[in-house]
């Protein structure tokens, strides 16, 4: 069964157009503002429009999403140094059709690896190139010199707040950070439980005008997620909120956010640089 299962991602990799696949790491200041729930129903909200997207759980700390989802990973990441392991057998089936690996505690051990090992896993990763249009990390909150590694091999990077004054400092600290080690890096800005279009806005403005001003870069929203009863009902239930919910505000505000999202990456002229890019600038701060 197994081998049917890679020869069908096999036959779909070889039938696929040539793409280019995007690295997203999606990551807030602080803990706590539905960074990890955006993260997911993002993905969901991609795959709706007929953008292939993987999920990758890298949260070294507070990894939940598996739990959000209400399934256990059999394997994760660091199973790809076992022999005859390969990416499709540390990939699990996801509600809504959403892919998703989980970095698992063996993540915290790949800044240790040594060169062979190192190599060997990022081999085993490379069959994703092509196979999805987005590959989407969820990271931990705040600065770790993990998820920093994580955000500046990334293509772009979304920063997930709240309209909360502490939420906002920790972002911005964030944002001031990146921007410090990669001034043409790429962020984008999503406010999370915005309870009108109105404070999302102004939160992403306020944001916006402190970055202009104290760091001159242009800060570009997505938009926001509004604030919506449904979604902590969806977390009880270990169900996406885009499925369980589909017409809640949360889910039109998602749907949105994807839209806008989609659009704006066809009109980039920046190139991404793919999975191969991502791996050999992950490959470079590790070392």
């Amino acid at each position: 069964m197994r081998d049917q299962a890679e020869q069908l991602r096999q036959r779909i990799q070889q039938s696929a157009q040539k793409r280019t696949t995007k690295l997203v790491t999606v990551t807030s200041g602080k803990g706590g503002v539905g960074k990890s729930n955006f993260s997911l129903n993002f993905g969901l909200g991609l795959i709706e429009r007929g953008h292939k997207a993987i999920l990758f759980d890298v949260d070294l700390g507070l990894a939940n999403l598996d739990v959000l989802m209400g399934i256990t990973p059999k394997k994760h990441l660091f199973h790809l140094l076992e022999p005859d392991t390969t990416v499709w057998d540390i990939m699990e089936q996801g509600p809504g059709q959403l892919e998703f690996i989980a970095g698992g505690s063996g993540f915290t051990q790949i800044m240790q690896l040594d060169d062979d090992k190192l190599n060997l896993l990022f081999s085993k990763l490379d069959p994703l190139q092509g196979y999805a249009d987005t590959i989407i990390f969820d990271t931990g909150a705040g600065l770790s010199k993990e998820s920093l590694h994580f955000m500046l091999s990334s293509d772009e990077v979304i920063v997930v707040t709240t309209p909360e004054p502490p939420a906002i400092t920790d972002a911005y600290a964030v944002i001031k950070m990146l921007h410090s080690r990669n001034p043409v890096v790429k962020i984008r800005l999503v406010i999370n439980r915005a309870t009108s279009e109105r404070e999302g806005k102004m939160t992403a403005d306020k944001l916006a005008m402190v970055a202009k001003r104290f760091l001159g870069m242009e800060m570009h929203s997505l938009g926001f997620v509004s604030d919506d009863s449904h979604v902590s009902k969806a977390v009880k239930q270990q169900r996406p909120f885009l499925l369980t919910y589909p017409q809640s505000l949360a889910s039109r505000s998602i749907r949105n956010l994807v839209v806008r999202y989609l659009e704006s990456s066809i009109k980039s002229d920046i190139p991404a640089n793919g999975l191969k890019g991502f791996l050999a600038r992950l490959k470079h701060f590790i070392r």
